[in-house]
């Protein structure tokens, strides 16, 4: 199992980049895929996170309504959509996944970065203003 993340790089704030992470190997569903972040000097922070196979989304309540997690199951692909981004969304941004059947599903929500089997190496998000 491998995670790689993409579409990383330096930004103006308000524009809206997305994020993608491929995600091999999975076949069983309702299991959590996250995104999380870390700023310089921050402690990493769970982003939004999604069940796959249902579709059920979790978000960060500092991004709530700006940003976009999203599946593609077909192409075992998991985004993040960032629109309207601020230099306080600067950071390094993971996926991680966990191939273990959640229920219920709000733990997705809640589920910390330790907690995931499978996590990625990252991808750097800079905002400038």
């Amino acid at each position: 199992v491998q995670l790689v993340e993409s579409g990383g790089g330096s930004v103006q704030a308000g524009m809206s980049p997305t994020l993608s992470c491929v995600a091999s190997g999975f076949a069983d569903s309702n299991y959590c895929l996250g995104w999380f972040r870390q700023a310089p000097g921050k402690e990493r922070e769970g982003v939004a996170s999604i069940i796959f196979g249902s579709g059920q989304t979790f978000y960060a309540d500092s991004v709530k309504g700006r940003f976009t997690v999203a599946q593609d199951s077909a192409k075992n692909t998991l985004s993040l959509r960032m629109n309207s981004l601020k230099p306080e969304d600067t950071g390094m941004y993971y996926c991680a996944a966990d191939p273990v059947v959640v229920t219920p599903g709000w733990i997705c929500g809640r589920k910390p970065w330790d907690s995931y089997k499978y996590r990625g190496q990252g991808t750097q998000v800079t905002v400038s203003s």
